[in-house]
């Protein structure tokens, strides 16, 4: 909500907290079929955008969030080639998935064409890959599209959705799961985004749980930080089909031929570290 004074808060009901950007003024606001979409210009955050009342990204730190959703996954399986973005409509992790040679065709699937549209209007900086010519895009339901994926098709899956609320909610579930590892090949990888492990464990644990139930044979879960999110701390959780998840390619990671702001190879292998409280709730 924007305040008299030109502040927008996000209050997190659930944390009992809040957190607000002061803002320069409103760019614009349209309903879609699907949500409401606001962009702001803030005053020390760059372009903010804002999808049902829930901040989504700013221009200032949203590379923690793109950063880790695309290339911890991408530097975990020996050899990516093929990989679908479920969701991600802002266009940040599939150009950093792009920064990667090896990789040969992504599909995008996005429900809600103008979440892109608006990207490539206010935060063109994302979307400055989109004519790769590897890329498909596809403005569909990402669960029917995974649903009709031919198995062993792909190689990783990013699932880059908003909160499990709305046309997100079915992303969050065993059968979702399921169709993705199926259109994975042996050996593929999955992740999502998997909220906040201080306030939403909630979330995290039961998905934890369903990509085991879906047939995942490992499960971890990365942290890093997201300052625009609820709490400050975010997460990525990763799913392997056939066999455990073994480490990373640590010297591609020292050698990548493409800048990085937040990940590089000790984030990585920080990044798996997990917490203890955490442990002992994963393991209890």
């Amino acid at each position: 909500m924007l305040d008299e004074e030109k502040w927008f808060t996000e209050i997190c009901e659930e944390a009992g907290s809040a957190f607000s950007l002061r803002i320069e003024r409103k760019l614009h606001e349209e309903h879609t079929p699907y949500q409401r979409i606001e962009i702001y210009e803030t005053t020390d955050f760059g372009n903010l955008m804002v999808i049902d009342g829930f901040i989504m990204l700013s221009a200032r730190d949203n590379f923690f969030y793109h950063e880790m959703m695309a290339h911890p996954v991408l530097f975990t399986h020996p050899d990516p080639k093929r990989v679908c973005i479920i969701g991600g409509g802002d266009c940040g992790t599939l150009r950093e998935v792009l920064r990667h040679k090896g990789v040969k065709k992504v599909w995008q699937i996005e429900i809600d064409e103008q979440v892109t549209r608006l990207a490539e209007r206010y935060f063109p900086e994302l979307c400055e890959a989109n004519a790769d010519p590897r890329v498909k895009f596809r403005f569909t339901d990402g669960i029917e599209w995974m649903r009709q994926a031919k198995a062993d098709s792909l190689d990783i899956v990013i699932v880059d959705s908003t909160d499990p609320i709305g046309p997100a909610e079915g992303l969050f579930t065993e059968a979702f799961y399921r169709d993705c590892l199926n259109a994975l090949s042996d050996g593929g990888l999955l992740i999502q985004q998997s909220e906040s492990p201080l306030i939403h464990m909630d979330i995290l644990l039961p998905m934890r749980k369903a990509m085991a139930a879906a047939g995942a044979a490992d499960v971890k879960t990365l942290f890093f930080p997201q300052c625009v999110y609820p709490s400050g701390w975010w997460s990525a959780t990763l799913a392997r089909k056939g066999g455990p998840i073994e480490g990373f390619r640590h010297k591609d990671v020292a050698k990548r031929a493409f800048p990085t702001r937040y990940y590089n190879e000790a984030i990585h292998q920080a990044a798996l570290a997990m917490p203890a409280f955490f442990l002992e709730r994963v393991r209890g």
